[in-house]
C-alpha cells in the first residue's frame, strides 16, 4: 500500500515521468524501511574505487559479487548499487530480489590525480538490460574536470529519465583547488548538493559534512546569518536546504570503516537533521555478514524512528 510519505516524496517529482516514479516507488517501497521515506541502500563500487584487496581481504567472501546480493537482501536494504561486473555476475541468481541502481562511470585510485574525472564504464542501456531501478553516477565538484562531468551527468541523466529510469548523482567534492579537510567542510558538501540537484538527480548521495567552513566568502555568510555548526543534525538540516529545502532526496555515505557506536552515532544525526537515509558499503561488507545485519537492523531500527 502507497503510504502518505511515499506519496509526497513522489509529488517533488511530478516534472519526471510516470516511470521514473515507479521505479523510486520500487526503492521506497522495497525492504524492512518499505513505505518510511527513508534509504538503507548497500554500494558495492569500492572494488573499483579503491582496490579489490583494500575493499575485500578484511572479509575474504566480500571478493564473490552473489554474497553483496544476498548481504543487502537478508539486510533488508531498499536498493543494491554496484558497477556493470558485479551486477552481471550476480543479477540472474538474484533477479526481482532487490531494486538495482547501476553505477555507469567510476574512478581508480593508480592514477590518483589532484584532479580527478570518472570513466564511463556501463551504459544507460546496460541499465535497462540489466532490470535495474535505477542508474548512479559521481561527480567531483571543485575538479578541473568538473565542465564534462557536469555535461555528462546531464546527458546521463536525460537518457535515463526518457528510458523511466532515475538518476542517482554521488557528488564528492574533490581537487586541487579544495584542502583535504574543504572534502567534507559543511558549505563544500551543502554546495556539492544543490550542484547534484541542479543537474537533475533524484537521489543525491554526499558525505555527512563536519562543522569546518573552507570558502572564506562562505564563511562570512555563515557567521552573518548564525548558521549553526554543531550538532551534527544541525548541519544535515542545512545540506537538506541546500538540496531544494528537502523536495530532493539526499542520502549520506558510511565512509571508512568504524565502530557500531560512532556509525550509530552518524545514523542519528543524520535521522534528527530530516536526511533521507544512509548508503553504507564498507562499514557493511568489511564486517563478518552477521555482524553486518546487526548492524544494519539498528541502522534501520532508526530511521524507522
Amino acid at each position: 500500500m502507497m503510504t502518505k510519505r511515499v506519496r509526497e516524496i513522489l509529488s517533488y517529482y511530478d516534472s519526471d515521468n510516470g516511470s521514473v516514479r515507479n521505479n523510486l516507488s520500487r526503492m521506497l517501497n522495497h525492504g524492512k524501511l518499505a513505505g518510511t521515506g527513508k534509504f538503507v541502500i548497500l554500494p558495492v563500487d569500492q572494488g573499483f574505487e579503491h582496490g579489490p584487496a583494500r575493499s575485500f581481504a578484511i572479509n575474504p567472501s566480500a571478493y564473490d559479487p552473489r554474497y553483496h546480493f544476498q548481504l543487502a537482501i537478508d539486510a533488508g536494504c531498499n536498493a543494491f548499487a554496484a558497477p556493470l561486473g558485479l551486477l552481471e555476475a550476480g543479477v540472474a541468481e538474484y533477479a526481482g530480489e532487490i531494486p538495482l541502481i547501476l553505477k555507469v562511470n567510476n574512478h581508480d585510485v593508480l592514477n590518483d590525480e589532484k584532479d580527478p574525472a570518472p570513466s564511463m564504464t556501463a551504459s544507460v542501456k546496460d541499465a535497462l538490460r540489466l532490470g535495474a531501478a535505477a542508474v548512479g553516477l559521481t561527480i567531483y565538484p571543485g575538479s578541473t574536470q568538473e565542465k564534462s562531468m557536469y555535461e555528462e551527468a546531464r546527458a546521463i541523466g536525460e537518457e535515463a529519465k526518457a528510458n523511466g529510469l532515475p538518476l542517482v548523482i554521488w557528488s564528492y567534492p574533490r581537487g586541487s583547488k579544495i584542502s583535504k579537510e574543504g572534502e567534507t567542510a559543511l558549505d563544500v558538501v551543502a554546495y556539492a548538493a544543490q550542484i547534484a540537484a541542479q543537474l537533475g538527480a533524484n537521489i543525491i548521495k554526499v558525505k555527512p559534512p563536519t562543522a569546518f567552513i573552507e570558502q572564506a566568502e562562505a564563511k562570512k555568510v555563515y557567521v552573518a546569518e548564525k548558521i549553526p555548526l554543531e550538532p551534527l543534525s544541525a548541519r544535515i538540516q542545512h545540506v537538506m536546504q541546500a538540496a531544494f529545502a528537502g523536495r530532493r532526496i539526499v542520502i549520506f555515505s558510511g565512509g571508512a570503516k568504524e565502530t557500531d557506536d560512532s556509525l550509530l552515532n552518524t545514523v542519528r544525526g543524520i535521522n534528527a537533521g530530516g536526511g533521507y537515509g544512509s548508503i553504507i558499503g564498507r562499514n557493511s561488507f568489511q564486517r563478518p555478514k552477521t555482524e553486518a545485519i546487526a548492524l544494519l537492523n539498528k541502522v534501520i531500527d532508526i530511521y524507522k524512528g
